[in-house]
């Protein structure tokens, strides 16, 4: 058995809650650690001051390993912002992740997610393409930092979220 299919058999149970200010430390030593183009703490504070925008941590052992920025939006969730810990990928963090953001797609009447990933970002793309995301569209110059492209994805539910299935494999899952 080689090393990436070990990974792939570790699954670290993370709690997922709501960011709070004192776990703003560890949210930016994962973001700095997992992008070239990281957020600041002001960018993530002035996000989190908008109604509309939430941002959620995955907590393992007191530690943040993950974390995620999501804005509502009439009928869907938009990704802002998610990253998983260099140290904890590769564990299902991330789609434990996932699935609570589907959980909130049911919970409020939203049947979709959609978020925007560099075109140089290929681990982002494999991973998102693994929960089913679907590149919908490419956005031209969109990251103002780089001038680079980038693939809007997209998980549409609709039917899912319509019939209550996503909502009770969202409700088994956070068991």
């Amino acid at each position: 058995m080689n090393a990436g299919s070990i990974d792939s058999l570790l699954q670290v149970k993370v709690h997922i809650r709501w960011m709070i200010r004192r776990d703003m430390a560890e949210v930016l030593q994962a973001e700095r650690q997992s992008f070239e183009f990281a957020w600041t703490e002001d960018d993530f504070l002035q996000c989190l001051r908008q109604r509309n925008c939430i941002g959620m941590v995955a907590e393992a052992n007191d530690h943040i390993v993950g974390f995620m920025i999501y804005e509502l939006h009439k009928n869907r969730l938009h990704v802002l912002n998610f990253a998983v810990a260099p140290g904890y990928r590769r564990q299902g963090i991330g789609s434990q992740m996932i699935v609570k953001l589907i959980g909130k797609l049911a919970s409020h009447r939203r049947s979709k997610i959609s978020l925007a990933v560099r075109e140089r970002n290929l681990a982002a793309q494999v991973f998102f393409r693994r929960q089913d995301f679907l590149a919908t569209r490419v956005l031209r110059n969109y990251y103002e930092d780089s001038g680079e492209d980038a693939f809007q994805m997209e998980l549409d539910l609709g039917e899912e979220i319509h019939s209550g299935k996503v909502n009770r494999i969202a409700q088994y899952e956070e068991k």
